[in-house]
């Protein structure tokens, strides 16, 4: 069984390519359109953070349930979460570009508007970025010592870093539920300033779960593929798909509760969301969020047949990654540029995201023995069969 995973020059250079393709598309958007630049950067660099922050949740699920199917693949979500720090610093960049995605940060907004002034004591540009940085250091912090109780357990064995890990990842889920929530409000919501919802953060949460336990089964079936995890079998499978489909449900709840409860109660404040996405040409886009991110994964994963058919949980996981990428574009596209682009701009920031979560996940995997040897449930996932 090989222990360890390599990536070649090529995978490499090929990661590095995309990174550059990446700055340079950005670069002209800047120099021709810096809002729609700006509105690129923080949807793509919020959609690889949300996989690696939905893998991390994922991760301490597994240990504070003591799943032992998973645990042969938990270097995985590891190597994802190793996208966080380069996603800070990312984040940072914002504060250049305040002015084109965050109408409350306008002086002028806040001379004349009245729901500005009374967010004022928090939406501020200092308070804005504090809350960031502590936010990045408790996810940074905690997925450290995630990654190094992991790696220390290969090491030692036994049962303390096990221990270890349950304990770490109550913690975490806990800073989570409440950081995340609040920087999707600062970063996503606070984007229409007259609008909230006490529904959108849950929402997004459940989104960054369900798309980053998406992407981990990719990963493990791509690797799989390639001769890694040999012992991936359709039971592994009926469990990432068990997930898949109960996350798409979660997902499809909160999203239609959110619009359903608007829709209803007719409130101008609140159905202006709706109606400016609607009207400004984004109503297709917000029906194929909804086909993509529920309908197709909800009646695809209804059987087992599909469920532990290994091509069809490929094509899934891959259509949830666009998923989530029109997810996010119907939030953060329509207050900053008022109508659907998509062109080179949007293709080459995403595909240098691409590369440097790729590149930052390939260094990561690569750097400690694929398969945690000294787990105390390895055998369980290395035979685990189900009917």
């Amino acid at each position: 069984m090989d222990t360890r995973i390599t990536f070649s020059k090529r995978f490499q250079y090929a990661a590095i390519a995309l990174i550059i393709l990446g700055g340079a598309a950005l670069a002209y958007g800047f120099i021709t359109q810096p809002d729609r630049a700006w509105a690129n950067l923080l949807l793509n660099n919020y959609y690889f953070l949300s996989l690696a922050i939905g893998a991390s949740f994922f991760l301490a699920l597994q240990h504070i349930s003591q799943s032992g199917w998973s645990s042969m693949f938990k270097r995985v979500p590891e190597a994802m979460m190793a996208f966080v720090p380069y996603a800070g610093v990312i984040m940072l960049l914002l504060y250049f570009g305040m002015h084109s995605i965050y109408h409350w940060s306008h002086e002028e907004a806040l001379a004349s508007d009245a729901i500005i002034q009374h967010k004022a004591p928090y939406l501020n540009i200092p308070f804005f970025f504090i809350r960031m940085i502590l936010f990045f250091m408790a996810w940074i912090v905690m997925t450290r010592l995630l990654r190094k109780a992991s790696l220390n357990e290969d090491k030692t064995g036994g049962m303390i870093n096990f221990e270890r890990s349950e304990l770490l990842s109550k913690i975490h889920i806990f800073l989570l539920a409440i950081t995340f929530s609040f920087a999707t409000f600062d970063w996503i919501m606070s984007i229409d300033v007259h609008w909230f919802s006490t529904i959108f953060s849950l929402r997004n949460f459940v989104a960054a779960f369900y798309h980053g336990t998406a992407v981990i089964a990719l990963i493990v079936i791509l690797l799989h593929q390639k001769g890694y995890f040999p012992a991936l079998n359709k039971s592994h499978l009926l469990d990432f798909s068990r997930y898949i489909f109960m996350l798409s449900i979660v997902w499809g709840y909160f999203t239609f509760s959110q619009f359903m409860l608007i829709w209803y109660a007719n409130i101008p404040e609140e159905t202006s969301y709706f109606a400016e996405r609607w009207h400004s040409g984004f109503k297709v886009i917000f029906y194929v969020n909804f086909f993509i991110n529920w309908f197709l994964p909800f009646t695809l994963m209804l059987s087992q047949v599909t469920n532990k058919n290994i091509h069809v949980v490929k094509a899934l996981a891959i259509v949830l990654l666009a998923g989530q990428y029109i997810d996010l574009y119907e939030q953060i596209f329509p207050t900053i540029l008022h109508a659907p682009v998509f062109g080179l701009i949007e293709i080459g920031t995403f595909a240098g995201f691409t590369g440097l979560f790729v590149f930052v996940f390939g260094k990561a995997l690569a750097s400690a023995d694929l398969i945690p040897k000294n787990h105390p449930y390895l055998q369980e996932s290395l035979h685990h069969h189900l009917h």
